[in-house]
């Protein structure tokens, strides 16, 4: 079984649409039990850090994610939240990930909305993935690039577009929304 994580944040819909494609169950909860118990865990989410991370601290999901010993999937603010610290409301993160979450500088075109693809790849979520390849992005924040880093992209400057710290994994980008090569992505990371 799959858990999504629950937690105040959009998008998690589509997520569970593109498991069900891919021929695997899920379910949307924030029930620790479930979460323990899931084979894989998918933290998604688009929305706003202070008051997805305030959800996760009243229902103690910050310290369950950070127990957690399955592999576990970050998407877009899940990423963001893995982090050390978002400028979004100033908001402490999971500390996952070394790294802080900056805005796009304001003079230039945010959000960083739509197709791009990635200056380098490495690691189990993109085996068989190309850096030439396209992925799908909707965001005004961005991770910083730090030791953790699999995946950069660039759009005004250089960005985590994907990170791994042991079984935690996450993507900027959305690949639920990612055709194929968002396909292959989700893939790799329900096989590992």
């Amino acid at each position: 079984m799959i858990a999504i994580i629950k937690y105040n944040a959009g998008n998690i819909r589509s997520v569970q649409n593109g498991l069900s494609r891919l021929g695997y169950r899920s379910v949307i909860t924030d029930n620790k039990n479930e979460i323990i118990k899931a084979d894989k865990v998918i933290f998604p989410g688009v929305g706003e850090a202070s008051s997805a991370m305030k959800y996760l601290k009243e229902r103690e999901l910050d310290q369950l994610i950070l127990s957690l010993e399955q592999p576990v999937l970050g998407i877009c603010l899940g990423l963001q939240l893995m982090c050390r610290h978002s400028f979004e409301g100033s908001t402490g993160g999971l500390n996952i990930f070394n790294a802080d979450v900056r805005r796009f500088p304001a003079a230039d075109k945010v959000p960083h909305m739509g197709w791009n693809n990635f200056t380098s790849v490495s690691g189990p979520l993109f085996q068989g993935i190309g850096s030439d390849e396209d992925v799908y992005y909707v965001h005004s924040y961005y991770a910083e690039i730090c030791s953790q880093t699999v995946a950069v992209c660039d759009y005004i400057v250089s960005f985590s577009a994907a990170m791994q710290n042991g079984n935690f994994y996450a993507t900027q980008f959305h690949p639920e929304k990612s055709a194929g090569t968002g396909t292959r992505i989700l893939n790799n990371f329900l096989k590992l």
